[in-house]
């Protein structure tokens, strides 16, 4: 799948870039071959291969039980900058 002119400008849009005329082509033709790369990967048959727990030979993934274990949360939150009806209160990220 290569991407046109028209995508790159949406993505370079929606990642707030600003690509000048000249880095256009470098940009259509490295976006595509990566795109194009996924792609083939994606086609790759891996049904016979079995899922790896760590990616050494012979390791084991150290799992700890999903537990909640931190219980003082107004002492947490005194250090917080805003507090409400006790959530941190954050800046607005998005427009």
């Amino acid at each position: 799948m290569s991407l046109t002119r028209q995508d790159v400008e949406k993505i370079a849009n929606l990642a707030r870039l600003s690509i000048t005329e000249q880095e256009m082509p470098v940009y259509v033709t490295s976006l595509s071959s990566i795109v194009d790369f996924v792609d083939e990967l994606s086609r790759a048959d891996v049904g016979s291969v079995e899922p790896m727990a760590h990616p050494l030979d012979g390791q084991r993934q150290r799992l700890r039980p999903d537990v909640v274990t931190a219980t003082d949360h107004e002492n947490y939150q005194r250090n917080a900058p805003s507090v409400q009806a006790g959530l941190y209160v954050v800046p607005r990220v998005i427009e």
